[in-house]
This record gives C-alpha cells, sequence and structure tokens, in this order.
C-alpha cells in the first residue's frame, strides 16, 4: 500500500524514517499494520483526507513545547554537537512506549515530571514514544513508576531502562541504540519494565540466524523438547534464582515434587540446572524456544 501511495502522493513518508523533518507540516495515518504513515499537508485537498480517513485512522501529532534543556539534549542526540558546556557529571536514557491515541502527550510529561523530583527531560519520536533523559542519582524504580502511572492514567506502558553514563560524548550513540533496540525488547519480553542487561539476551537471539536458533533449543532439551509441563517448571526454578522452597511456593507444589521434577530433567539432558552456567544456558534455550513457538 505505501508504495501506491507514494506513487499519487510523493511526500508519503513512515513516521519512523522523519527523523529530520517537520512533524506538523504532514498529516498523519496509521495503517491496519499499526505503522505511521505521513503525507504533506499541502500536498492533501479535502477530497483526499476524507478518502484516506475512509481506509486510515487519522493520527494527530501534537507534541508539548521543549524546553531549553529537551532542545540542548535534541541537538547533541540529533547531531552530535555539544550546543554549550553544562556540567553532566551522570545521565541515562530510559525508552517508553504506550497505547497509539491513548494518552495525551502533555498528560504523559506532567505525569512523570510530577514523579522526578530533579531535572529531566523528555525526547518524542511521536506522540506515542520517546526517551526519558535523566541527570539525576535519584534512581528510582521504574517498576513503582510504571504502577503508578498505569493506575493514574488507566494506560498500559512500557520502559526500556537504559545503563547510567558519563561521557556526554556517548549521549548520540548509545541514544540511536536505545531507540534501535528498544522494539526488538519489547518484541521478546512481555514486562513493563526492562533493564538493558536482562534485554541483552533478547538482542542476541534477534541477532543470531535461523539455523543456529533451531538448532539451541534441540541440543540443549533433547528428549524433553516437548515436555510442557516440565520446561515450565525448570523455567520457573530459574526465574526464582535456582530457590526450592521459593519455587515450589510458587507453582503450588511440594518440594519433594519440585525437586523429583527437577532431577528428572537433569537426568534427561545431563544438564545441572542447580548450577549458574547450566541454568543461564538453559534459560538462553528457553527464551529461543518460546520465540520459535510464537
Amino acid at each position: 500500500m505505501i508504495t501506491t501511495l507514494q506513487a499519487i502522493f510523493p511526500s508519503c513518508i513512515f513516521m519512523k524514517d522523519a527523523k529530520h523533518i517537520t512533524k506538523t507540516d504532514y498529516q498523519w495515518f496509521i495503517t491496519e499494520n499499526n505503522e505511521l504513515i505521513g503525507i504533506k499537508k499541502d500536498e492533501l485537498t479535502d477530497k483526499d483526507h476524507t478518502l484516506l480517513s475512509a481506509f486510515l485512522t487519522p493520527y494527530h501529532v501534537e507534541l508539548p513545547s521543549m524546553t531549553d534543556d529537551e532542545r540542548w539534549w535534541t541537538q547533541l542526540v540529533q547531531h552530535g554537537e555539544i550546543p554549550i558546556n553544562r556540567p553532566i557529571d551522570k545521565y541515562r536514557f530510559v525508552f517508553f512506549s504506550f497505547p497509539i491515541n491513548q494518552l495525551e502527550p502533555d498528560a504523559f510529561k506532567e505525569a512523570i515530571r510530577d514523579i522526578f523530583t530533579t531535572r529531566i527531560s523528555i525526547l518524542w519520536e511521536n506522540n506515542h514514544t520517546g526517551i526519558i533523559v535523566e541527570e539525576t542519582d535519584e534512581s528510582l524504580s521504574y517498576e513503582q513508576i510504571v504502577d503508578v502511572l498505569i493506575s493514574d492514567l488507566y494506560v498500559n506502558i512500557k520502559f526500556y531502562v537504559g545503563p547510567y553514563l558519563y561521557d556526554i560524548k556517548k549521549a548520540k550513540p548509545y541514544y540511536q541504540q536505545l531507540l534501535h533496540d528498544a522494539p526488538t525488547v519489547f518484541h521478546y519480553s512481555t514486562d513493563k519494565v526492562v533493564s538493558y542487561i536482562t534485554a541483552i539476551p533478547y538482542l542476541l537471539i534477534d541477532q543470531a540466524n535461523d539455523t543456529f536458533l533451531h538448532y539451541v533449543p534441540e541440543i540443549v532439551f533433547h528428549d524433553v523438547l516437548a515436555d510442557k509441563e516440565l520446561l515450565e517448571t525448570v523455567e520457573t526454578f530459574i526465574q526464582h534464582n535456582l530457590n526450592i522452597s521459593v519455587t515450589a511456593k510458587e507453582l503450588y507444589m511440594h518440594r519433594n515434587s519440585l525437586q523429583y521434577r527437577i532431577d528428572k530433567f537433569i537426568e534427561k539432558t545431563g544438564i545441572d540446572i542447580r548450577q549458574f552456567q547450566a541454568a543461564m544456558t538453559v534459560q538462553f534455550a528457553l527464551l529461543i524456544k518460546k520465540q520459535l513457538d510464537l
């Protein structure tokens, strides 16, 4: 469809490719694949707009005015230039996303600013995704933040939390990398908050070739590959830090029954998941298997 539209409207562009344009000059639409496309307003007649709205959902880009800090960060992450020297000892980027057309950017910005007591900036990619820039030592828990926001705003919000950085010259590549990685991370993880440490296995899996991806679960799980109940038990055991008592409680099982299943897995695969290195490999294989089963 996009090719057909571009033939009719030469200015037609995907929002994800619209890095250096004035977004308010475009009329935006949501496609059936949930992608955002824009066409220059001066290229559309009223009849065109009515026709496009019949099979595309109109999407309005209304972003909050940028603060001086946000303009400074935008110049830095887009062009790699430090406009004015500022004393920044520590910062981090946090990608956020919420469903299209379910929350006004102004409301989100106000809610975020109410949570932090120190200076933050919000750099919008569109009116439902962007990056929070923290220049703070508050180290607030995004697990707590997301619960507060969902409770107050009644919208499902997700965060991908990057590492703390100390060299301002690394801001642009880290920023671009976070934007690139976030969709992949959210594709693999259903968690509301994902840290950069947790995300690394997802990113590695996404870059692996299909042969490798099919190979790993087969060589790790052998005869238990089809034993869904056993693999779910093993996964829960790993998720609860190899703790028998906590895992048994989580699964509503007697400790002895859980121990029997773990012993069964060890016997059939030859992998002692009570050891950290082995458990890490098994968790990696479980992530791959989940992706292949989708």
